[in-house]
């Protein structure tokens, strides 16, 4: 039987970085060659990535994994700090190290299920439609319609998708939380909710949830530092104590969280 270490130690990794494109003005799409085996990742989890060549930044960055397939680690991300920056700037050719894939996953769903993003947070969740494809009723929101990504993508995949946009260019002006609360009250569904997007989002979401006695799962976008558990930078407070958002989570069940 492997030692936590040993097997922390296996997932420890170097890739080439094969694309780097821009979807929009501030969102990326990184694509990455792993040099070594990995573990398939599952719809959730997370890897740390080295943030840039030398050791400022020095510390790794998270990434909901966005997508696998032909031995190639996709990750979609926004350009907000030195952090993003320095992976904006990687170029084809260029070695990173990585650590992952790292977190739980979204428990499977028994049928059709509501999937909402915010913002950057359809990077955690595309995959998750790709799974268990024509079963969501996806709901999207976004300050406009030029911060909306993989737009088309999700139409193909889902069932139904609702938009939101905080000025209207796109689908419904408002907060998606609002437009989701809408269509609860007129088609009454009862179907579970998996979610990822800002924490005023999912705070309003939870209350949404309990209010409705519909079971909700959500992908915290948390500040890390180590992405093992280490440093305890990421805790956040829960019915039963602080919990680890790299190692307890970055999936949750939203009744547990308090929201503060």
């Amino acid at each position: 039987m492997k030692s936590s270490r040993s097997a922390l130690s296996n997932k420890y990794f170097k890739a080439d970085v094969i694309g780097n494109i821009s979807l929009n003005e501030h969102v990326k799409l990184l694509s990455l060659s792993p040099l070594s085996v990995v573990k398939i990742p599952e719809p959730g989890q997370f890897f740390m990535l080295q943030a840039g060549s030398t050791y400022d930044p020095l510390l790794k960055r998270p990434f909901s994994i966005f997508g696998y397939e032909d031995n190639m680690l996709k990750f979609l991300y926004r350009i907000r700090g030195k952090g993003t920056q320095a992976i904006a700037g990687l170029k084809n050719g260029d070695t990173i190290n990585l650590i992952g894939p790292l977190g739980n996953c979204y428990p499977e769903p028994q049928g059709d299920f509501i999937a909402v993003a915010g913002g950057i947070g359809i990077a955690s969740l595309l995959p998750f439609l790709k799974r268990f494809k024509n079963r969501a009723y996806f709901f999207c929101g976004a300050r406009n319609k030029k911060e909306l990504v993989m737009f088309n993508e999700t139409r193909v995949l889902s069932k139904e998708v609702f938009i939101a946009t905080d000025d209207g260019s796109e689908g419904q002006k408002g907060f998606v939380t609002e437009i989701l609360n809408d269509s609860l009250l007129v088609t009454r569904y009862s179907l579970p909710i998996y979610a990822c997007g800002p924490n005023p989002m999912l705070k309003e979401l939870a209350g949404i949830a309990a209010d409705k006695g519909i079971k909700c799962y959500v992908s915290l976008e948390e500040h890390m530092a180590c992405g093992v558990g280490a440093c305890l930078g990421c805790v956040i407070k829960t019915v039963s104590g602080y919990k680890r958002v790299c190692k307890e989570g970055s999936v949750f069940d939203i009744k547990d969280i308090i929201w503060e």
